[in-house]
């Protein structure tokens, strides 16, 4: 029921994504699901047992896809290259292809899509550096094409990167903390150029604005370190962050920065540009420069084939009191019998904390409304699902028709801003004072949920429907009439999940899809 959409953002590269909401008008058929694929660009090295990696598909709405085949052709790679399944029904039609059918149905939501069966891309013993081809990708289903993708698959040339010692720390909100950026190379070959890719939770900012460095507002993305690292070597730098004065307290937050080689950093960054995602832009300020690291920090030497050790890790413990206070929003509408009137109605963050369980992906807290007597709710959010049954039953979410229903805001409220979806009510019965309710932070046998609210008793808002004064009208809509899209507003919450998602695989491949949806949401 998110104004801002965050779980969408979150599979959409740092800016607004949007979705589409259950219909409220069943005697048009709804077009079929939209599909969307993706799959990574690769650089393999010379006698490597190759990389891993699977079909990534993404809808525009949940569907479930029966009778799905996927062919894989390479033939551009003949020779050097062979692709084979690590499970699943594949067959080799002709050289150079490999065709495997899914033995299950294959459910996608629309949240984070979902992956076929893995396939492993093993260079031969002919490949040769800068030997390079197309992994073109096609899908059906019954029987019928639904999308192809193309992927670059490149052999470059081997090396061994692992990260510095991981790093604690205790910081109070608004605190101020220094960052240990180490790196060493444990392979047997220099290593020219180093990419140090950032994944930090959304309370972690910074001043500096390195001319090497890539920013989107106070959090920072990625640095490009062009310096040579011999063989057995390790370099070192300081960052300088800080934790927002929104950081929740007491709690703990988390960053991490993954090194990769230039060539690994285009394999995830060069779809950025083509999904529309936010800019980063430079910094202004000094160049990032690597000194020479302490020789405790040198590794024995690893291989590629445990990817973990490419990673620095910060722990910060939050100190100190910094709570939150959820306050219900309701709506008073008026209208004649047969109007549909637009309640907007979620909560607000009043602050002065904001609530961020994004590396855990729950929601932030549970939202429940209630319909008012005389009406009937014909199109509703698609994070709300109306009540089934007994009080832990609900029906699939979006669909219309409901008296009580549970949402799901997800898993980030920032302090000062309002997370708030539009429920479509038609007045069946004009009553006076008719009510409904919209209740935060209600109690939920599931994880997440906020229990620590600063002001309970703001926790429980009215919807009121009375007669129009004059024609009737759809009062209490007070929403742009845009055509459904979302626009970005506020504190960019796109920028969250660790700002480092701005190029997950999952967030690429999202925001693909994410950006053609239309949604019945309003700012």
């Amino acid at each position: 029921m998110l104004k801002h959409s965050t779980r969408r953002w979150l599979a959409g590269l740092g800016v607004a994504g949007a979705f589409v909401a259950a219909s409220a008008t069943p005697a048009v058929a709804a077009p079929a699901a939209q599909v969307e694929l993706y799959f990574q660009n690769m650089t393999l090295a010379p006698g490597s047992p190759g990389k891993s990696d699977a079909l990534h598909l993404f809808s525009d709405r949940p569907t479930v896809l029966h009778d799905v085949a996927v062919r894989y052709d390479y033939r551009s790679l003949v020779g050097k290259v062979t692709i084979a399944a690590q499970h699943g029904d594949c067959t080799t039609p002709e050289e150079g292809v490999l065709l495997c059918k899914e033995h299950f149905p294959v459910s996608v939501d629309d949240l984070n899509g979902t992956w076929t069966e893995d396939v492993t891309i093993v260079p031969t013993d002919k490949a040769a550096v800068d030997d390079s081809g197309d992994l073109k990708i096609s899908l059906q289903v019954a029987g019928k094409g639904r999308g192809s993708y193309t992927s670059r698959i490149r052999i470059g040339e081997g090396v061994d990167l692992a990260g510095g010692p991981n790093t604690e720390f205790t910081v109070k909100p608004g605190g101020a903390f220094e960052a240990p950026l180490t790196v060493v190379n444990v392979g047997e070959k220099p290593v020219k150029d180093v990419v140090a890719w950032f994944d930090l939770d959304y309370s972690i900012r910074t001043k500096d604005r390195f001319s090497n460095c890539f920013y989107v507002e106070d959090h920072l993305i990625a640095c490009l370190l062009d310096e040579e690292i011999p063989a057995g070597e390790g370099r070192t730098a300081t960052l300088n962050f800080q934790l927002g004065k929104d950081t929740y307290a007491p709690g703990h937050e988390y960053g991490n920065a993954r090194f990769l080689t230039y060539g690994d950093f285009e394999d995830l960054f060069d779809v950025r540009e083509e999904a529309g995602a936010r800019a980063a832009k430079r910094g202004s300020g000094p160049k990032l420069t690597l000194r020479d690291a302490p020789t405790k920090v040198t590794r024995a030497a690893q291989t590629d084939t445990d990817p973990t050790n490419n990673f620095t890790e910060w722990q910060i413990t939050v100190s100190g009191d910094n709570g939150a206070d959820l306050e219900a929003i309701g709506a008073k509408l008026t209208g004649k019998a047969g109007d549909v009137v637009a309640a907007t109605v979620g909560f607000r963050n009043n602050g002065p904390a904001t609530l961020d369980y994004l590396r855990t992906d729950m929601d932030v807290t549970y939202v429940d409304v209630t319909v008012p007597t005389g009406t009937t709710a014909v199109e509703v959010p698609f994070e709300c699902a109306p009540r089934k049954g007994n009080a832990n039953d609900w029906d699939e979410p979006g669909k219309p028709g409901g008296r009580e229903y549970r949402c799901y805001p997800g898993p980030i409220a920032p302090a000062g801003e309002e997370l708030t979806g539009e429920f479509r009510l038609r007045i069946d019965k004009v009553i006076a004072n008719a009510t409904g309710l919209v209740k935060v932070n209600v109690p939920c046998e599931c994880d997440g949920g906020f229990y620590k609210d600063l002001k309970p008793a703001n926790d429980t808002a009215k919807i009121l429907v009375n007669a129009a004064a004059g024609d009737g009208g759809q009062g209490g809509g007070d929403g742009d009439d845009d055509g459904g899209t979302l626009p970005i507003t506020g504190t960019s919450i796109g920028l969250v999940a660790g700002i480092g998602a701005l190029l997950l695989v999952a967030g690429v491949g999202g925001y693909l899809v994410a950006k053609r949806r239309r949604t019945r949401f309003v700012a």
